[in-house]
């Protein structure tokens, strides 16, 4: 096995953090854990308290300061352990949750953090390509013809009104026809997106297959009927790696830490024997099953 590949194992990573853990309660003195009656408080975590104090203050705590925060420490700690030594840890689901948060911010600090490689973007760019392409813009002009106010007569009347459009051309004077709205009858390049949203999905759907340059409809909408001249459309595109590179490497290392961190908690539970007891009650917890070895 490659020396890379065992340094990515989950394994390994869990091994680094045990280490870790040990040491920092071996560096911290004997007897020193949370069930002794004994609290040291080392220099380096004094200097940790000063360095807060300076980046919150902008000055050094002077010696009064430094001793009431080293006493709050020790309250703190004081407090901390007489609350597990009660049992207010157990069954606590604000702290279970906060204790899994630690853990998992553990995982990721020794989980492999190396920048991705060109490649490994460029690849991730292309499988994921729908959530960095750029849509599709679009410009036309419409004029409304409402269902409402014409009834029976509003397909025929929008019919001569297309005659009428058809021939004065691409650039007819559109403001003294149909019927009034609170749709603008001349739109810049958008977004499909925000037509849609404006006038509805179907129109935009119908937009998609009108050519430009030509008054052609009625296009239906939840609105009513509308006549459209397609002035400009720009296709979608998926642009360069270079253009969206912040964007595809957050979720490149988004999608690791995600995949790494699923991988170690697999291997953690190698080491449990998870048992789903069965419900008194007669509802069925649909897929409860045990996990894991002995």
């Amino acid at each position: 096995m490659r020396l890379k590949s065992v340094l990515r194992e989950p394994l390994l990573h869990f091994l680094a953090i045990g280490a870790a853990l040990f040491l920092y309660f071996h560096w911290s003195g004997p007897g020193s854990g949370p069930t002794s009656t004994r609290i040291v408080i080392t220099t380096g975590q004094i200097d940790h308290l000063a360095a807060g104090f300076a980046k919150t203050w902008q000055r050094p705590p002077t010696e009064t300061e430094l001793k009431g925060l080293i006493d709050d420490w020790v309250r703190e700690e004081i407090a901390v352990r007489e609350a597990m030594a009660a049992g207010l840890d157990r069954d606590d689901t604000i702290m279970r949750r906060r204790l899994r948060q630690k853990l998992e911010f553990l995982l990721e600090d020794v989980a492999d953090t190396a920048a991705p490689t060109e490649q490994e973007l460029q690849a991730w760019l292309k499988t994921h390509a729908d959530s960095f392409r750029i849509e599709p813009v679009v410009a036309f002009r419409q004029v409304y013809v409402s269902r409402d106010r014409r009834g029976a007569a509003a397909e025929s009347d929008a019919r001569a009104i297309l005659a009428r459009l058809t021939q004065a051309g691409p650039a007819a004077r559109i403001d003294a026809l149909g019927d009034p709205s609170m749709l603008p009858q001349e739109v810049d390049l958008e977004p499909r997106s925000d037509v849609a949203r404006a006038f509805g999905q179907d129109f935009a759907e119908r937009l998609d297959a009108v050519a430009p340059g030509t008054w052609t409809g009625p296009v239906e909408s939840g609105y009513g009927l509308h006549l459209v001249m397609v002035r400009q459309r720009v296709e979608g595109s998926l642009p360069d790696l270079a253009t969206v590179r912040p964007a595809v490497e957050r979720d490149f290392q988004a999608d690791r830490r995600k995949r790494q961190l699923a991988a170690m908690y697999e291997k953690l539970l190698e080491k449990y024997n998870v048992v789903a007891e069965k419900p008194e009650s007669t509802a069925v917890v649909a897929g409860a099953q045990g996990t894991g070895g002995s």
